[in-house]
């Protein structure tokens, strides 16, 4: 009987999609696609303007339709090959899901997806009214089944991260940590790799500084595509296939 394989646990942030060329505004002070974050990306800004915020996310997904994974994306993929692999990403893309990774948490929710503004999501974190609308359009007067307004399935800031507890498990239980394409900045998810087990190994590609100080973890300062390369070297030494 072979042996159960390994457990990687995989964060990944805006770097990835970066190099796919999906924009992100992580890096472009507080601008994203040259709206302010706060009319777009915030509750009180869907509560605000809900036209604006409609019409940004129909061009995100515009942009997502055209975009395609990258080598990380694919490299992140091939990891299952050998291992027990679980993807926690901070990108609201699919471009994992089309990069061939089967295991996602979307922290941060899902760009080809909406749900009612007033609904079971918010209070139970059930996403039994989530629909999955690909890359269409989504407008003003576009009613859920329960008569509300559809919205993004998208965690604005202000709005709580429901898969939070999900990832942690998911960090708790891998035997190592990959990081890739965050500078850990970004709350609650800046602090998942601290619930890895004592002894793990942490590994953070991405080309700035990270201010985390462990000794757990080894930093690659590559974009994730090149650092994922060096990755592969140094996985084979430091958590040699099992199955």
């Amino acid at each position: 009987m072979p042996n159960k394989k390994q457990k990687i646990a995989v964060l990944t942030g805006a770097g990835v999609s970066a190099e796919s060329g999906f924009a992100t505004f992580r890096d472009s002070g507080g601008l994203w696609e040259q709206y302010d974050v706060n009319d777009v990306a915030s509750i009180e800004g869907w509560y605000r303007n809900r036209q604006l915020v409609l019409d940004f996310y129909n061009q995100r997904r515009a942009q997502l339709r055209d975009a395609r994974p990258n080598a990380a994306h694919l490299a992140i993929a091939a990891l299952e090959k050998d291992y027990d692999v679980t993807v926690i990403t901070q990108n609201v893309d699919n471009l994992h899901e089309r990069a061939g990774s089967t295991r996602i948490v979307h922290l941060h929710g899902e760009l080809t997806k909406v749900r009612p503004e007033s609904g079971i999501y918010d209070s139970t974190g059930s996403e039994a009214e989530v629909i999955d609308v690909g890359y269409d359009a989504v407008s003003l007067g576009d009613k859920a089944p329960n008569g509300s307004q559809l919205r993004p399935h998208i965690v604005f800031f202000g709005e709580a991260v429901p898969k939070i507890e999900k990832a942690i498990d998911v960090v708790e239980a891998c035997d190592l940590l990959l990081i890739v394409g965050t500078s850990l900045q970004v709350y609650p998810a800046a602090g998942l790799y601290r619930y890895a087990r004592h002894g793990v190994p942490i590994y953070i590609i991405d080309p700035k500084e990270v201010p985390a100080f462990d000794p757990r973890i080894t930093h690659i300062r590559d974009v994730a595509t090149k650092g994922m390369e060096t990755f592969a070297l140094m996985l084979k030494k430091a958590l040699p296939p099992t199955a």
